[in-house]
């Protein structure tokens, strides 16, 4: 079997994997093995249906698997002639499977790829090993990522909602009926039954508490739009950097480590800009291709900060060779969450962040820098070093600008808190005394200037 070690594996510290409650993973004294396999359809040209390699996938697959904290012992990639509704893989392969499962000790499996429950099931009884897939995986890291209450009602959410739709041929124990009660009794509630109910009113319940959290969201934003700061929200596909760069920005202590989703709970902190606006910059988890449908929608309260964006950075690893086809990943997350970004016109405006330059060569690092200087709203960076970070606040302050309104005033020698109110919150283009005032031009945004002016008069 020709397999992908990783070595890494035994700089972490240990995790298991657990079939009891709703999850799989649970403290072990000793890590379990972990195998991963990327299942795919060859077309009769021989190449992958996916956008991306096979071989892409199965790294960014067993990096996934890396961040939950087991001993991986490696993957593979799997060409299919087709998708067998059964067992997805052959009966070769299957066999192959299980002697190198039994050999090596594997404790799960990982099919990046959607399983059916039946496809779990059948796989798991041939192969005598736990199999999860992709969507199990992901939602496993976020259970270990969650810091907040809101964050772990979230990842509960999406858990029980992958559950439920499992209920059916993956439980053994689902065929058991419970006596009932009452004068003739009968057959009464069927397991599955009462999983279902059980499932179904934890679900309402936490729905009910997430609802309270976007209410107390939306008198927090109602708070801040009376103190009108913009939100810049940073975005991007899972470990690009989101983290480093807001930590450089903000100089905050947000975890930013080399492993896809450290970051699951949004952060927000106060940035001033070199002109004197202040902005809410807020950091965002990472988005990843075909994030699970139940994830988008746990996650909705969280990644409200990012629709009520007044401008959205996309910051996007520069070296990482599928860079534009994670762009796109990104873009199809942010449309199903209702957010439309512009260049030009309608929508939320974006500026493209190209980060980590540090890792790429000087010919490179010289082309990005090329089409930072052909676009304004294109900036390469690194968050890491800060090389490119004060050309990225200047785009970001220049684009918020476009809206400022342009004043001609005289302010008198007297009124020193308009003085210092302009040079704290506006830009100045020019500044002249006079014989009656200082004569300013100024550029400010217009709800600030409306509410400074009406606390004037």
């Amino acid at each position: 079997m020709t397999k992908k070690t990783d070595d890494r594996s035994a700089e972490r510290p240990g995790g298991g994997w657990s079939t009891e409650g709703l999850g799989y993973l649970q403290a072990q004294e000793a890590k379990s093995k972990v195998y991963v396999l990327h299942p795919f359809v060859r077309d009769r040209a021989g190449t992958s249906h996916t956008k991306r390699s096979p071989e892409a996938r199965l790294e960014e697959a067993m990096g996934l698997a890396f961040a939950i904290d087991v001993e991986l012992v490696g993957g593979e990639t799997v060409a299919l002639r087709e998708r067998r509704p059964a067992t997805l893989i052959g009966v070769g392969k299957i066999a192959e499977l299980k002697t190198f499962v039994a050999d090596n000790e594997v404790d799960l499996l990982i099919f990046d790829c959607e399983l059916s429950p039946g496809q779990q099931r059948n796989l798991e009884r041939e192969i005598k090993t736990k199999v999860i897939d992709r969507t199990a995986l992901i939602l496993e890291i976020f259970g270990a990522r969650a810091s907040t209450k809101e964050g772990e009602l979230q990842v509960e959410l999406a858990h029980l909602e992958y559950q439920r739709s499992r209920l059916v041929r993956s439980w053994t124990h689902l065929e058991r009926q419970r006596g009932g009660s009452g004068f003739m009794g009968g057959p009464g509630e069927t397991q599955i039954e009462a999983d279902r109910r059980i499932i179904a009113d934890r679900i309402t319940r936490i729905k009910r508490q997430l609802e309270q959290v976007t209410r107390t969201r939306t008198l927090h934003r109602a708070r801040r739009q009376k103190v009108p700061y913009p939100i810049v929200a940073l975005v991007g596909y899972t470990n690009a950097g989101k983290s480093t760069l807001f930590n450089r920005l903000t100089k905050a202590e947000v975890l930013a480590e080399d492993m896809l989703f450290a970051t699951l709970d949004p952060t927000m902190r106060a940035l001033d800009l070199p002109n004197g606006r202040r902005i809410i910059l807020s950091d965002t988890v990472g988005f990843i291709s075909e994030l699970p449908t139940t994830l988008v929608a746990a996650f909705r309260a969280t990644l409200e900060e990012v629709c009520e964006a007044d401008l959205i950075i996309h910051v996007r690893d520069a070296s990482h060779p599928d860079s534009n086809i994670q762009k796109l990943d990104v873009e199809g997350v942010l449309a199903e969450l209702g957010v439309e970004l512009a260049e030009e016109g309608e929508g939320t405006p974006v500026i493209e962040a190209l980060n980590k330059i540090d890792l790429m060569d000087n010919e490179a690092q010289a082309a990005l820098l090329a089409l930072d200087e052909r676009r304004g709203r294109t900036v390469a960076i690194s968050g890491l070093t800060g090389d490119g970070c004060e050309r990225l606040i200047e785009a970001v302050d220049k684009l918020l600008g476009t809206g400022d309104l342009d004043i001609q005033m005289t302010v008198p020698y007297s009124d020193g808190a308009t003085q210092a109110w302009l040079h704290a919150n506006s830009r100045i283009l020019s500044e002249e005394q006079g014989e009656d005032g200082i004569r300013f031009q100024v550029l400010v945004d217009p709800v600030a200037w409306a509410k400074y002016s009406n606390r004037r008069s």
